[in-house]
């Protein structure tokens, strides 16, 4: 028997979340339907992984964020040409590129044939299909616009994967000179100084004095070299283990409490998590799904364990009876203009409508943050390389700088 952990919504749209014990995840979902649960949410406990497991890093039927979106697009034209959805299914399946795509069409299809509502048969394959993909086609097949709903879908998932890709693009020039520095730094210390620092000490004699900043250079050196062969493992271990805890829920929110008060950085992430929520948010309301829902499944989506607590926080109060723009104006996380816009939005009843544009706001937003950050971290990367280099050479042409001196003399 696994564990598993839930999130659902019972008749009357109110929140449950608990753990249940089942075979497999099929037996998860059906132990929910007998006790008239909807699913949002349903991961297996992770108790019992090894901290070592690359599960988290090769994830089985995992899909490619552009190979979703085409599925996805193609999947909404053949359901709004008339094509009924096996049909359109099957033909996708035949198409696939990707081995892992065409293994997740093919265990939808089974269970679409068996009677499983589409949405059913997409929420066993989490690695694919998120809480937020499922819950808009579940809400798309109740209102009957399920060609709609994939088309929002796919808008959805390219606006979310061009925010990702322009984050990765930023971070990935200060990851490729902070490496660069750092095996630089290794090099010289492990091959060229103490080569170096034996040049110098033949040269200046037994007694010769050097310079202080000479000898902790030296010191740094004959350390490295001496125990090279358990840093480098212990370096990679700690990593390793750094990444392991940010996945647990308490490493996980200590990290993304710590991001969102690093400066520049919480910038990106505030808008970003903004972003999100209007977009996913307003997806979900254009679909029909209930507030309550919408703000469970949005919490869910936005990325960040802080702005998920806020979001779940926001909606116990509105199952209360609060506008959710009141709510929203009392966190500090949310710019004033989101609170401003959702007023609109509930006094003309376009709340989806209103939040597309916040969306969109918030997207140019992280572009121009993102290009502020990388003019930013271009020249410190430079600075600090240049100040490494400039420290070992200056241990070593000081000392040879002083003997020419002596010589002199």
């Amino acid at each position: 028997m696994a564990l598993f952990y839930y999130i659902a919504v019972d008749q009357n749209n109110n929140s449950k979340t608990g753990t249940l014990e089942a075979v497999d995840r099929a037996g998860a979902l059906a132990s929910l339907g007998r006790q008239n649960l909807k699913p949002i949410s349903i991961r297996e406990g992770d108790g019992k992984k090894s901290i070592f497991s690359t599960s988290d890093f090769f994830g089985k039927d995992k899909v490619k964020s552009d190979q979703l979106v085409l599925f996805t697009r193609q999947l909404s034209a053949m359901v709004s040409a008339g094509v009924p959805i096996l049909r359109a299914l099957s033909s996708l399946h035949d198409h696939a590129e990707s081995g892992n795509l065409r293994h997740v069409i093919e265990g939808v299809i089974k269970d679409v044939e068996a009677g499983a509502t589409l949405a059913d048969a997409l929420v066993k394959y989490p690695n694919a299909f998120s809480d937020v993909y499922v819950n808009m086609v579940r809400a798309g097949e109740a209102a009957g616009i399920l060609d709609d709903i994939l088309k929002r879908l796919a808008l959805q998932q390219e606006k979310s994967a061009s925010i990702r890709k322009k984050v990765k693009s930023a971070m990935s020039y200060p990851v490729v000179l902070m490496t660069i520095t750092t095996i630089a730094f290794f090099g010289l210390m492990i091959f060229i100084i103490p080569q170096i620092g034996k040049i110098v000490k033949d040269l200046g004699g037994p007694d010769a004095q050097l310079p202080a900043l000479t000898q902790v250079m030296l010191g740094i050196s004959a350390f490295l070299t001496a125990n090279i062969l358990w840093i480098i493992p212990a370096i990679i271990g700690s990593i390793v283990l750094l990444l392991r805890y940010v996945k647990t829920p308490k490493g996980k929110k200590h990290f993304h409490t710590f991001v969102l008060k690093v400066p520049a950085i919480n910038t990106i992430i505030v808008k970003v998590a903004v972003a999100r929520f209007a977009r996913t948010f307003s997806a979900l309301m254009g679909a029909g799904v209930s507030v309550l829902e919408a703000l469970t499944v949005t919490a869910h989506a936005v990325g960040n364990v802080v702005y998920e607590q806020a979001l779940l926080d926001a909606a116990e109060e509105v199952k209360n009876g609060k506008n959710l723009s009141v709510v929203i104006e009392k966190n500090t996380l949310f710019p004033p203009i989101v609170s401003q816009m959702l007023a609109v939005g509930e006094e003309t009843g376009q709340t989806d409508v209103v939040l597309v544009k916040v969306a969109d706001f918030y997207d140019e937003e992280v572009d121009a943050a993102i290009e502020g950050v990388s003019a930013i971290i271009e020249p410190v990367m430079i600075v600090i390389m240049g100040g490494l280099v400039g420290l070992i050479a200056a241990s070593v042409m000081i000392p040879i700088a002083n003997l020419s001196q002596n010589i002199k003399n």
